[in-house]
């Protein structure tokens, strides 16, 4: 599997698909789940999340809806489809792969 210069944006999307798995969430909600899944280890900035959100509800991975969140705001919740749930299939595959890969390298026993 030859690892592509796209790895980090496959990567968020594929977090932000997964953590869509669990039910709609706005923007502030997919980055602090993000945040407390990995213990403040994965903070993710506004500057990438967005675009990442732009861009995978352009490809039809997500849809979204105007609600109100847990504070009485409008928000903007993203909800996965279909070919998102098969897109993070592949992605999470193609993930595993490039980790069997490059773990014995970075990480020797």
């Amino acid at each position: 599997m030859p690892a592509t210069k796209d790895r980090l944006h496959g990567t968020l999307d594929a977090l932000v698909l997964k953590t869509l798995t669990f039910g709609p969430r706005h923007g502030y909600a997919i980055v602090r789940w993000l945040s407390e899944q990995t213990r403040d280890t994965l903070i993710v900035e506004e500057g990438s999340l967005y675009p990442a959100l732009y861009r995978m509800e352009r490809d039809g991975w997500i849809e979204a809806d105007w609600g109100t969140s847990e504070l009485g705001r409008k928000a903007k919740f993203y909800h996965i489809t279909d070919k998102g749930r098969r897109q993070l299939r592949d992605e999470t595959k193609e993930f595993a792969s490039f980790v069997a890969a490059v773990a014995p390298l970075l990480l020797p026993a």
